[in-house]
């Protein structure tokens, strides 16, 4: 198993208007392209926009759907990863994941 990183799909519509996209799921699509090597092991699952996500409550539980959310394969041990109450599995958001493909793959991180 690899693991799976959850993004939204963009130009969705809600009651604030649209078309959006997600800003921290576009910071997470860029470093994908930068680093086209982290698609060869990231099994990458886009949801739309409305809740339920029913593939990410599937994983993760109905408590926390939010994207990009990135569920670890558990072969690398990784302290700061948040662990679902409803179902165990261990999951890290937003720009919390690119600390860890750095320490697992060797990639680039942000500049401070």
């Amino acid at each position: 198993m690899a693991d799976r990183l959850y993004l939204l799909n963009p130009d969705w519509f809600d009651d604030q208007g649209g078309p959006w996209y997600c800003p921290p799921g576009a910071v997470i699509e860029g470093v994908l392209n930068l680093y086209p090597r982290l698609k060869d092991v990231t099994e990458v699952i886009r949801v739309d926009h409305p809740r339920p996500r029913a593939a990410v409550v599937a994983v993760v539980g109905e408590a926390d759907q939010s994207c990009p959310m990135l569920v670890l394969d558990g072969q690398f041990d990784w302290p700061e990863a948040l662990v679902s109450a409803e179902t165990g599995a261990r999951y890290l958001k937003d720009e919390a994941i690119l600390p860890y493909w750095a320490a697992r793959y060797g990639i680039g991180r942000p500049h401070p």
